[in-house]
């Protein structure tokens, strides 16, 4: 099976943030004396995986109207992501920022959310939006956690239904960033019944289903469309069949469709962290797919992308160029994937 877009022009809803990394990789928050910044939030990550693997990204999103934010639209340029539709927000507002550490055991991330400027999307955001001028609209499960942006999210996947683009939706379920884990499981559910591609792990879709042994049974339903049926209006966006990957970290994962269901595990990786790989790999998979390459091969470049991107500091700064990915499948071509 292969799924193509019609190009490769992305629009990536969601957070930019900045990250801390203690230095020297290896060092805990608590003692480091001093840190690296880079670009973060899992939206802007995913832009920029998919910028350095030869796509066009564009975010939308709200950044706050301080050092902290133009840090990030700094940012934005710098890695050639479209911030079109980024809107500066003042008042008290703020941007996230997140304290990693470049470590494995006993990993620390520290998340600082509070007040969080890109929960003020808005309605008016989404609909200055020409969503005919992209190719997919590509969202992550967090644009849903809090007003006016959950709304503003809605309303843009109603008019990249009418644009005749399909929708693709990374689950990232964070629950410090949700009133109640009732609340959550029921956007989610509705927001995953609107896509044509569902990225999520284990307990995110056990979470939806609302009993983690019920979490693949809970996949299946949505490739078979049972959840999705009445939702998909716009033939064009309905063309490209569902597809939804369930990922199970280090035990690889299950593509879903209505016609197939394989398994792919992962390429062995010396981690410095366990942090941006999931935005790796969803950047991996979507270029691959625009690039022309079969569901399996796209999986297995996305797998790449997210071994690539443990082993190095940072997650922005981190994602791998199409040469450096390259490089890394031919180094691993007799290399089976684990699983």
């Amino acid at each position: 099976m292969k799924t193509v877009f019609a190009g490769k022009r992305f629009l990536v809803m969601g957070r930019a943030g900045m990250d801390f990394s203690p230095e020297p990789a290896g060092t805990r928050t608590e003692e480091a004396t001093s840190f690296s910044s880079s670009l973060g939030g899992s939206s802007a990550n995913i832009a920029v995986a998919i910028t350095r693997l030869g796509g066009q990204a564009s975010l939308i999103t709200c950044v706050s109207d301080d050092a902290v934010g133009r840090f990030c639209l700094n940012q934005l340029d710098h890695y050639g992501v479209a911030r079109k539709h980024v809107r500066s927000v003042g008042g008290e507002f703020r941007n996230s920022l997140a304290v990693s550490e470049s470590r494995i055991e006993d990993h620390q991330t520290v998340i600082y959310r509070n007040g969080a400027a890109d929960f003020q999307m808005s309605i008016a955001d989404v609909e200055a939006v020409d969503y005919s001028s992209f190719d997919a609209l590509i969202t992550t499960g967090t644009v849903l956690a809090a007003e006016p942006s959950r709304s503003a999210a809605f309303r843009a996947f109603e008019l990249a239904r009418q644009a005749g683009i399909p929708l693709i939706f990374d689950i990232d379920y964070r629950p410090y960033s949700w009133a109640s884990p009732a609340e959550a499981a029921d956007v989610y559910s509705r927001a995953g019944a609107l896509c044509d591609i569902i990225i999520g792990n284990d307990v995110e879709f056990g979470f939806m289903a609302g009993d983690y042994d019920k979490g693949l049974d809970m996949a299946r339903e949505l490739a078979r469309g049972d959840a999705s049926a009445a939702a998909s209006t716009a033939a064009s966006a309905a063309a490209n069949t569902s597809i939804i990957i369930y990922k199970m970290g280090e035990h690889g994962s299950i593509t879903l469709t209505p016609d197939e269901e394989f398994r792919t595990g992962i390429y062995p990786a010396n981690a410095l962290k366990p942090t941006g790989a999931g935005d790796s790999f969803m950047g991996g998979l979507i270029a691959s797919l625009a690039a022309g390459h079969s569901l399996r091969d796209a999986v297995r470049r996305g797998s790449a992308c997210a071994s690539m991107v443990v082993a190095r500091v940072g997650c922005a700064p981190a994602m791998p160029s199409t040469a450096e990915l390259e490089s890394f499948l031919a180094e691993h071509v007799d290399h089976a994937l684990q699983s």
